[in-house]
């Protein structure tokens, strides 16, 4: 393609609303342009990254036996209501009605319309299992669309729906999938990582997230390098090495009660008493499905709500207000503390706990906090223990014995999730087994943001001159620079041969032939990315060589036209 006949609407400044640089450089380089909130035209170059993403993501979904469908944007509601998410899914749900005043809504996931499709045709267990999937648009009206492409309203994404007998079954296809998400992240050159993960909205009792690492990602993930083990922070687990401490030492010093006028925080409370934050007993009011709950962790660690809430196997887990941990404990909060509990008010502790002795907590009364607790002889043992700590980075791995957690931001770009039966019970997806009984499928779900790769890509690749495509993304694997092609038409000729000589070759390639000085091609070709680019002058041409740069390389090597081809005969 020659660039002098192309759509390449450049910007030369960053516009203001471009926060994240993948956003930045996708409007500069003309990938693509806004049309409104969320909204986004795909231009030339962004269509042809797209097309690519799509192509790797078709070949690995038919390498693994799913089969390619295509369903409507536009769902009825009936079916959302069988499902009992047309209240639940809340707002980010676009509804609209049409001329009959019948309510349909744009979908942002298609579990309702596959399980419908699904219940209609799939009558006998020879038909399963079954993996149908789609490369199609989705909407979900974001409350606060940003950051370009990665929180778009509109954006296409692959999602692929199974269904199985058993669970033997849905093991088996949901390990299919996870290799070939793997299989697609590698061949597009991502640094990625597949976590273990909530399944949120979706459902499900067990998914695992694919997250490109980048420091601009949205979510957190611990990793540790000496093993496979890999989970979102929401999930995460350490190995739990500390020991139960026994009954204290008979010469240990007896609880002090300290004034602490407006000390509620566990630094300052440990700055006041002089002691380390892990001898600080934190104690937080929950609300587990509006019922009170006190948790118990070390001063020095987070709770993580989304842990806690599936121990609690809750539908709902928020921290207590203000007015409602004292109407529930009776103190003000910062002063709340395990001792002189109301005796109806349960609790769970955090098992790091069970090593902690001679600690300080809340008095439960107003400025004034305990100092010298002792487990066992203070206060009872609290009866319920779990994990209910954020992972730190340095934390024991929980899977291997020498490695330790390190924590990195990742940007999810693909997840998979084992749904079972919470669409197929209420939707009634039931197939006939080999007895002749009808039986509930089960299923899985599997989802791959393709839009959003791109963006997730130029956010893990890109340089202070523009963005670096791997080979399996660049809408061009070669640029030409033609330098004074306008006025050189030997210069002009050896640059037609060449890139028609490499499109023949199936190597895809643009061909700068603009006019326009040398400095402004180059830093063209470097803000698109391209992998490869070449130089043809006349002053080259006079020498009988070629100029040839990497994008990732910051010097350039001269090459004779058939070296230079044997250079490139890898691009494709």
């Amino acid at each position: 393609m020659r660039a002098s006949q192309s759509f390449l609407p450049l910007l030369k400044e960053t516009p203001a609303e471009a926060e994240l640089v993948s956003h930045q450089l996708l409007l500069r380089g003309g990938f693509i342009r806004r049309l409104a909130s969320g909204l986004y035209t795909w231009l030339p170059l962004g269509l042809r990254v797209l097309r690519r993403v799509e192509q790797v993501v078709r070949e690995e979904m038919d390498r693994s036996g799913a089969q390619e469908i295509l369903m409507t944007v536009v769902q009825p509601a009936e079916l959302w209501q069988e499902s009992g998410r047309w209240d639940l899914y809340g707002p980010e749900l676009l509804r609209l009605k049409d001329r009959h005043q019948r309510d349909f809504c744009l979908g942002p996931t298609h579990e309702e319309v596959i399980s419908d499709l699904a219940r209609r045709e799939i009558r006998s267990y020879r038909q399963l299992p079954v993996n149908l999937y789609q490369i199609q648009t989705k909407f979900r009206d974001e409350i606060r669309p940003r950051f370009g492409l990665m929180r778009a309203r509109e954006f296409i994404m692959k999602d692929a729906y199974s269904f199985h007998m058993d669970q033997a079954s849905l093991e088996e296809g949901y390990r299919a999938m996870y290799e070939a998400y793997g299989r697609v992240f590698q061949r597009l050159g991502l640094d990625y990582r597949a976590v273990e993960a909530d399944s949120g909205a979706i459902g499900g009792k067990r998914s695992h997230e694919f997250h490109v690492l980048a420091d601009s990602g949205e979510d957190t993930i611990a990793f540790c390098r000496h093993c496979d083990y890999a989970a979102n922070v929401e999930l995460a687990e350490s190995a739990q090495k500390e020991a139960a401490s026994g009954s204290p030492a008979a010469d240990a010093p007896t609880p002090v009660l300290v004034d602490t006028p407006g000390i509620r925080t566990v630094a300052a409370q440990a700055e006041h008493l002089g002691i380390e934050p892990s001898r600080i007993v934190k104690t937080i009011l929950v609300l587990a499905d509006e019922r009170p709950l006190l948790l118990l962790l070390r001063g020095d660690d987070e709770l993580n709500l989304v842990k806690t809430q599936r121990h609690l196997g809750c539908t709902h887990l928020r921290l207590a207000t203000t007015e409602e941990a004292e109407e529930h404990t009776g103190a003000p909060v910062g002063f709340i503390g395990p001792r002189d509990l109301p005796p109806d008010l349960p609790v769970l502790a955090d098992l790091r706990l069970r090593a902690v002795q001679d600690f300080s907590s809340g008095a439960n009364r107003r400025d004034m906090h305990w100092l010298h607790l002792h487990w066992g002889r203070d206060l009872p043992w609290p009866e319920r223990w779990a994990d209910l700590r954020a992972v730190q980075a340095g934390d024991p791995c929980p899977r291997c014995a020498s490695g330790h957690l390190e924590i990195c931001r990742g940007i999810e770009v693909g997840h998979v999730f084992q749904l079972g039966t919470r669409y197929s019970e209420k939707l009634g997806v039931r197939v006939l087994d080999e007895g002749g009984r009808e039986q509930t499928v089960l299923m899985g779900c599997y989802g791959i943001g393709v839009s959003r790769i791109v963006a997730a890509t130029v956010e893990q690749s890109h340089d202070e001159r523009g963005i670096v495509w791997p080979e399996a993304l660049a809408p061009f694997q070669v640029g030409i620079v033609a330098i004074n092609a306008r006025k050189s038409p030997a210069v002009l000729a050896a640059a037609v041969e060449l890139h028609d000589r490499l499109e023949a070759a199936g190597i895809s390639t643009l061909l700068d032939d603009r006019d326009e000085r040398p400095g402004v091609q180059f830093a063209t070709l470097d803000l698109i990315g391209l992998p490869h680019r070449v130089v043809v002058s006349e002053k080259l041409l006079a020498q009988g060589m070629l100029e040839y740069r990497a994008r990732r390389d910051t010097d350039h090597q001269l090459l004779a036209p058939e070296e230079l081809w044997q250079r490139l005969q890898g691009a494709s």
